[in-house]
């Protein structure tokens, strides 16, 4: 059987909170990630959703070690590099790249575009045949910006266009993982088609893969082969896109996809509208038992005391949920 890319399991990631001041003291944990498992292999994309503040982002920078996990191991073409030094992580830097969400904070505003794209190889000391600059503006090309802009600053460029800036960057040294953090959340609707097209596109030339981090279910539905639900730092279920979306069966997952709009207004107004009520819980002090409890229309006394572990439903061995009532 073909070698995962990535394999995470049970990856935890705590952070301490502080009372603040000169003689501040520990006050509580955040649990952002709390036990995600999932294997990935190259040329698939797994999308990672749920509600802001769900731990989706901590773990995309978790699983590149941009954060150090609490728990857990994390195996990269099966070295585990859980307990890797920076130092030791830096060769496999140029094999694991991230897109992040903010073209405009995630550009230092000092460098040129080419400077920006060409500090791939310098860290890494690696000289592409032709040169840097050559191969920049090969890159540049790829993803659609003009190469004589090269030597031009990221306030002179669009949104769009400065995200571009980010995925060349990403994609300079041909990695074989790309998390991408809610790469399109930031643009316009159409600039975020566009960005989408050139991920599948350079997707489908270097065989590489996404973890595709969103809110966004209609990007989600449209780019993803797997899709993994979050809530509170805990995944709810996990499935096929297609599965998932057309037969959930977390309440969770249910609740989610009632709110994506439909374009057909007849079929808006026949469907199920589900509303959640109350806000998601303080990750500090998550509710017991099912974390979901406190806003589930299914929820029982077992919801409230038993942590319900993520288990195949069903045949089918793709499709997990965490739910001691699911939907049918």
């Amino acid at each position: 059987m073909t070698q995962p890319v990535l394999k995470i399991e049970g990856l935890q990631k705590h952070f301490a909170t502080t009372t603040g001041g000169a003689f501040s003291k520990v006050k509580g944990t955040v649990k952002a990630v709390d036990g995600i498992d999932l294997e990935i292999y190259a040329g698939q994309t797994i999308g990672l959703v749920g509600e802001s503040g769900c731990g989706k982002t901590t773990a995309g920078r978790t699983i590149l070690k941009l954060y150090e996990p609490t728990g857990g191991k994390i195996t990269f073409e099966g070295q585990d590099i859980t307990n890797l030094t920076p130092k030791q992580m830096k060769p496999l830097r140029s094999q694991m790249q991230m897109i992040f969400q903010d073209p405009f904070a995630s550009l230092n505003p000092r460098h040129t575009v080419g400077t920006i794209i060409g500090a791939a190889f310098d860290i890494q000391g690696i000289t592409p045949e032709g040169g840097v600059e050559a191969e920049v503006q090969r890159l540049m090309a790829r993803v659609g910006l003009n190469p004589e802009h090269i030597n031009r600053y990221p306030h002179e460029f669009s949104g769009g266009q400065r995200q571009r800036i980010g995925v060349a960057r990403a994609i300079a040294l041909k990695p074989k993982l790309i998390v991408a953090d809610e790469p399109v959340s930031a643009l316009d609707v159409s600039i975020q088609a566009q960005v989408v097209n050139l991920l599948e596109d350079l997707q489908d030339e270097f065989n590489m893969a996404y973890i595709f981090v969103a809110h966004d279910l209609s990007v989600v539905q449209h780019i993803s082969d797997r899709v993994i639900v979050m809530y509170l730092g805990k995944v709810m279920e996990e499935a096929e896109k297609v599965d998932l979306f057309t037969h959930p069966r977390h309440p969770y997952t249910k609740a989610l996809l009632s709110a994506v709009p439909v374009a057909d207004p007849i079929k808006g107004r026949n469907r199920e509208r589900i509303i959640l009520q109350g806000d998601l819980p303080s990750p500090v002090n998550p509710p017991a038992g099912c974390v979901f409890n406190t806003r589930c229309w299914k929820a029982q006394d077992k919801c409230r005391t038993e942590i319900p572990q993520l288990m195949q439903i069903g045949n089918d061995p793709s499709h997990r949920i965490a739910c001691h009532y699911p939907e049918d």
